[in-house]
């Protein structure tokens, strides 16, 4: 059985290249599909542009998202997610380096899922990716795609 895709949704490629190594060096061995902007990211979820062949009806177990994107926010990209009945209840966990009170309550009041902020120190990382991957990808129990009715 093929394992589900992760969506990392982040435009900082030192950012990328960390937390690919932390998921490495967790041996979290599930695809990992990146996108740079929050454009890119609702084209990969909603199989539209360059990702119109995609099956839409495959979504990844989880999103880590980025707050601070090019093109269209974090903060938007999880405002059009949770208002489309196709995305809605995908675990959108937010992975960013804000420490902001206003953005983690924003994150929340959005229906993120998680909020988690980058450490600085790349072995409280990699602990924090083993952590998110344990409990999303092992732990967690998804719902069921929703189906039938608008957004």
């Amino acid at each position: 059985m093929k394992q589900p895709v992760i969506l990392l949704v982040e435009d900082n490629a030192d950012d990328e290249a960390l937390t690919m190594r932390a998921l490495k060096k967790n041996n979290i061995t599930n695809e990992i599909v990146v996108t740079r902007d929050g454009v890119e990211a609702l084209d990969y979820l909603f199989a539209t542009g360059t990702y119109a062949g995609r099956d839409a009806g495959t979504q990844p177990a989880v999103i880590l998202l980025d707050l601070k994107l090019p093109k269209l926010d974090g903060f938007e990209v999880l405002r059009k997610l949770r208002a489309d009945r196709r995305t809605r209840l995908l675990p959108v966990v937010i992975l960013t380096s804000s420490k902001e009170q206003q953005d983690i309550a924003s994150g929340y009041g959005l229906g993120a899922n998680s909020y988690v902020r980058k450490p600085v120190d790349f072995q409280h990382f990699v602990e924090a990716v083993r952590q998110l991957g344990l409990y999303w990808l092992v732990l967690n129990e998804n719902p069921a795609s929703e189906s039938g009715g608008g957004p």
